[in-house]
């Protein structure tokens, strides 16, 4: 990409993500995260009253970071990032990854980002801040 037409309203190359049950247990593993929800579909049903297992929060985090550090190039520096889970994703959830330049100002980029399901229903937004490599 030529780094010099970077503009506010460019998006992101998006990316789609199909959790399955092995990712999310994998995933919880790694993290040390015990909490039935992600894992045990009985028990999310008839004690928590989940339809399905439950995405694990940081995990969409962990997605849309690697939308940014997609995006970025060799270099580049990730300078802050948050996010904020707004509503429940589920196992069977089709989602989609999303990015948007918001401002470019003295080659540092901002960015909104979004995970929305197949529905369009935005489940993470977030934002990021990136400073370009030839800007340092």
């Amino acid at each position: 990409m030529d780094r010099q037409m970077i503009r506010a309203g460019q998006l992101l190359p998006e990316r789609e993500y199909r959790p399955g049950t092995v990712q999310l247990f994998l995933y919880n593993a790694a993290i040390w995260n015990a909490h039935r929800i992600h894992y045990d579909l009985p028990y999310a049903q008839q004690c928590e009253g989940h339809p399905a297992l439950l995405v694990d929060g940081p995990l969409q985090g962990d997605w849309l970071t690697q939308l940014v550090y997609d995006w970025m190039e060799e270099g580049d520096e990730l300078l802050s990032f948050q996010y904020s889970n707004r509503r429940a994703a589920y196992l069977g959830d089709v989602l989609s990854a999303a990015g948007e330049v918001v401002a470019v100002e003295a080659g540092r980029v901002t960015l909104v980002l979004r995970l929305t399901n197949q529905a369009g229903q935005v489940i993470t937004q977030g934002g990021a801040s990136v400073r370009l490599a030839d800007a340092a």
